[in-house]
């Protein structure tokens, strides 16, 4: 890791810090921003076209609204200029507020406005929904993508920048691999990370997701399936490539495990050469094959 590399992480850092505060906190950049908080008509908000949350429940919004009508919008919406739209701003976090205060009927909203870059108004959204625990876990994993294949960021940087350990952006990651009808479930919150994170690079994970589904299995039952699942397909494909191998090779496999009493698997690689496996079912087999070597 180069000098430079520690000075671009340590850039990320202040950059955000400066925004929202060491853990995301909007409240810090309600202090921070220049001109501080303010209040505009509420049509002079955009959406963020580029807002992770892709989802917002019907419920939530309703009972946020409910709110808003008797107290207002108590926490401000956190905003940046529009490009070429004069007393314009897309949001950056608080888009959930801006749209109940829609269905509240409210003429003016408050905001905060800041200075933010592309990069910067990303992984503020991504950062104030994660922690927020807003994001249903495929939108918080395409949230993380796309601030690796917009920013070039690795998933180190991801994880210091949205306060996350690496395995857990990883294994989120991972969940963008999965089958779209997999992926809709998720979406729709029928199955969770830990049920999916079972599914990823199982090659049924569709009709396993449907029994997921249906079943209402949890993830230490789904966890079980998968094991088995796996183990079938081993068998599987041992049973293939024995249907595979020629007469002789059969019949030396069975003469070798009559006379270890172990299952035995033989495997050429031609010019002669080859692989000879044995199964054991515990280590007194084991050393019982050794005894037999040592006694040869």
């Amino acid at each position: 890791m180069t000098m430079a590399d520690d000075a671009a992480r340590s850039r990320l850092g202040r950059g955000l810090a400066a925004l929202i505060g060491d853990v995301g906190d909007e409240s810090a950049a309600v202090e921070r921003a220049r001109g501080g908080q303010r209040r505009v008509p509420i049509e002079f908000l955009r959406a963020n076209p580029r807002n992770p949350r892709r989802a917002f429940a019907e419920e939530e919004l309703s009972e946020l609204a409910s709110s808003i009508r008797e107290r207002g919008v108590l926490q401000p919406i956190l905003v940046r200029a529009a490009a070429g739209a004069p007393d314009a701003f897309e949001i950056i976090a608080g888009e959930r507020r801006w749209r109940a205060a829609q269905r509240a009927s409210q003429h003016e909203v408050p905001i905060v406005l800041v200075e933010a870059t592309d990069q910067e108004a990303l992984e503020l959204a991504i950062i104030e929904n994660v922690q927020r625990s807003d994001l249903n876990p495929l939108e918080e994993a395409m949230g993380y993508q796309a601030l690796l294949d917009e920013f070039g960021h690795s998933q180190d940087d991801l994880a210091k920048i949205v306060g996350k350990s690496r395995p857990h952006v990883a294994n989120m990651l991972r969940l963008l691999r999965l089958p779209e009808s997999v992926k809709a479930y998720l979406r729709d919150g029928k199955l969770s990370a830990g049920h999916a994170r079972m599914l990823v690079g199982q090659p049924n994970a569709e009709s396993l997701a449907n029994e997921i589904v249906s079943r209402g299995l949890n993830v230490r039952q789904v966890e079980a399936m998968a094991r088995d699942s796996g183990k079938k397909q081993a068998r599987e494909v041992r049973a293939e490539a024995k249907s595979r191998k020629d007469p002789d090779t059969v019949a030396l496999e069975k003469r070798v495990s009559d006379v270890l009493g172990m299952q035995v698997s033989v495997s050429h690689k031609g010019a002669g050469a080859g692989v000879l496996s044995i199964a054991y079912r515990d280590l007194e087999q084991l050393d019982e094959v050794l005894r037999r070597l040592e006694r040869s």
